[in-house]
């Protein structure tokens, strides 16, 4: 796609995360329409220190490194594949992908996607009047970040390990909102999406999720 090999509705479209139907779109690839491949989604434990894009301009490893020869349970090779989302380089945990566009949108929007769960490693030990500023807020970078909670798992020396629970995905926000109290953050790790749990899926591995899961995630509406 990044070639300007794809054309959408007579378009080039080099955006690999472009929303498309199958049903209505005429997608053409080198001059001639490609076969239907079958939805796939699946989840990544993505490691920390691969950058979350299909290349980098600056050479570094991105997460497509852990799907190197991947096949299906049938033998078949892994098709094309997008992240929902993204985590940063530092970041870890659960990473979404598919090549169903329409899915990933709902998953995404602000207003329709599932929450994002996170254990989060910082440099201090929070009180309750921390937690609680967590969630109120504050303004950023001309932007209002906060979390939907913030809880304290366990605490030891001058560290601690913190659940934030946040309803969009901005760049970088639990870092940004952890900055602006001058908290640094140790390790990140999103832990779920929604009903989605990382599990003990191991680091660098993925799975494909089960028709109930894709289900889950890629409804319509967000429960309150």
């Amino acid at each position: 796609m990044r070639a300007g090999r794809v054309r959408v509705g007579g378009r080039v479209v080099r955006d690999p995360e472009f929303p498309t139907d199958l049903a209505r779109d005429d997608i053409v690839v080198d001059g001639e329409t490609p076969g239907i491949v079958a939805p796939i989604h699946l989840m990544l434990n993505k490691p920390r220190g691969l950058v979350t894009t299909a290349n980098d301009e600056r050479g570094r490893d991105t997460v497509y490194r852990c799907f190197d020869g991947a096949r299906l349970d049938d033998g078949r090779p892994l098709p094309w594949i997008a992240p929902v989302g993204r985590l940063d380089k530092a970041s870890e945990g659960l990473l979404l992908f598919t090549n169903d566009p329409l899915w990933a949108a709902r998953i995404t929007d602000p207003a329709t996607g599932p929450h994002k769960t996170y254990r989060v490693q910082i440099d201090r030990v929070p009180d309750d009047a921390l937690l609680a500023a967590l969630r109120d807020g504050v303004d950023a970078d001309g932007e209002r970040l906060s979390a939907v909670s913030a809880t304290l798992l366990r605490a030891g020396g001058k560290n601690a390990w913190v659940e934030i629970v946040l309803d969009e995905g901005r760049n970088r926000q639990i870092r940004r909102l952890l900055a602006a109290f001058d908290i640094a953050t140790l390790r990140l790790i999103r832990v779920a999406i929604g009903d989605l749990v990382l599990g003990e899926l191991p680091k660098g591995q993925w799975r494909v999720l089960t028709a109930a899961e894709r289900q889950c995630l890629g409804a319509p509406a967000r429960d309150a």
